[in-house]
C-alpha cells in the first residue's frame, strides 16, 4: 500500500500521513507532532525489519530467536548511539479505519518524499530522516577515514533501502541536482548536502593548494579547507541553509558572534 501524504507549509514544512487500516510508519523520536486518536503509538529500539513488518516482534526461534533479536536490536541502538542519532523510533499504525499523522523537522526548511522502488538505496545528511513506511529499512553509513575527519556533516550518513516512501527534512529552500548534467561532478559546501542516491561518490577535497589563493579562500571566504564533491549520474538533493551558518547567525544576533571578520579556517565555536 502506498504510502499518502502531504507535504504542507512553507518556511517550516510538515508532513501529514493519512493511513490505511494496519497501515504503519516509524519516525525518529521528536519528529511526531499529531495523530488522531485510532492511531496507535509505540516506541521501540529496533528499526523495522527486512519484512516490512515494522520491526521483528515475539519470539520466533525460541529462545535462540529471541537472543539474536535482542542483540540485533542492541547492536542497532549502539550504531545510531555513536552516529549520535535517536536510540529509539516511534511507531504509528492505523487500526479501526484511516487514520491520520503529523510530523515536522527540527529547523526551518523544506520536506521531501522519496519514493525508494528496491534497486537503489538513498544516503541523507544526519538528522534528516523523518519518517518512512516500515516496509523502508534505516540504516547509518560511516565514511571511513579522510573523507569524514574532512566533511563535518558528511562523516555519518543515513541510508535508506528497501521499497516505499521515506521523507526526509533540511534546511532553508532545495534544490535537485544532477553531476551528469554539469560534466558528471559537482562541489559544495559539506553543509549544503542533503542526500544523493546510490551510485553518486561522495568525497571531501581541500580547497586550492598550499599556497597564496588556497590559503586566501580558507582564511577569508568562509568555507575552512575543504569542499564535498559529488560525483555520477543520480539524483542530488541540497539545501540553501547550512546548520553551521544558521548558528553564526543566532550568535551573532545574540551578541556573541565568535567568527570574527575573517570565518572560515579562524572561526572557533561558542564556548
Amino acid at each position: 500500500m502506498t504510502l499518502q501524504q502531504e507535504i504542507v507549509g512553507n518556511a517550516m514544512q510538515m508532513a501529514v500521513v493519512n493511513l490505511g487500516l494496519g497501515q504503519t510508519v516509524y519516525c525518529e523520536a521528536g519528529k511526531f507532532l499529531f495523530k488522531t486518536t485510532n492511531v496507535t503509538m509505540e516506541t521501540r529500539l529496533s528499526g523495522p525489519s527486512a519484512g516490512g513488518g515494522g520491526g521483528q516482534r515475539g519470539g520466533a526461534g525460541g529462545m535462540g530467536g529471541m537472543l539474536r533479536q535482542a542483540v540485533g536490536t542492541a547492536m542497532q541502538a549502539g550504531q545510531r548511539a555513536l552516529a549520535g542519532e535517536s536510540l529509539a523510533f516511534q511507531y504509528f499504525t492505523s487500526t479501526g479505519g484511516e487514520g491520520t499523522v503529523g510530523f515536522a523537522g527540527v529547523l526551518p526548511g523544506e520536506m521531501r518524499a522519496l519514493e525508494l522502488d528496491g534497486s537503489r538505496a538513498w544516503f541523507a545528511e544526519k538528522d534528516a530522516f523523518v519518517a518512512a513506511e516500515s516496509t523502508v529499512q534505516f540504516g547509518i553509513a560511516f565514511q571511513g577515514g579522510r573523507t569524514g575527519r574532512s566533511g563535518g556533516e558528511g562523516f555519518v550518513l543515513e541510508k535508506f533501502t528497501g521499497r516505499g516512501t521515506v521523507i526526509i527534512a533540511g534546511a532553508g529552500n532545495f534544490i535537485d541536482l544532477n553531476p551528469a548534467d554539469f560534466g558528471g561532478r559537482i562541489e559544495v559546501d559539506t553543509g549544503c548536502v542533503v542526500a544523493f542516491e546510490e551510485g553518486i561518490q561522495y568525497g571531501v577535497q581541500r580547497i586550492g593548494g598550499l599556497n597564496r589563493q588556497g590559503l586566501m579562500n580558507a582564511v577569508f571566504g568562509g568555507e575552512g579547507l575543504s569542499l564535498a564533491t559529488l560525483e555520477g549520474n543520480g539524483r542530488v538533493i541540497l539545501q540553501s541553509l547550512t546548520i553551521e551558518s544558521l548558528a553564526n547567525a543566532l550568535r551573532k544576533a545574540q551578541g556573541g558572534d565568535k567568527q570574527g571578520p575573517t570565518g572560515g579556517l579562524f572561526s572557533t565555536d561558542a564556548g
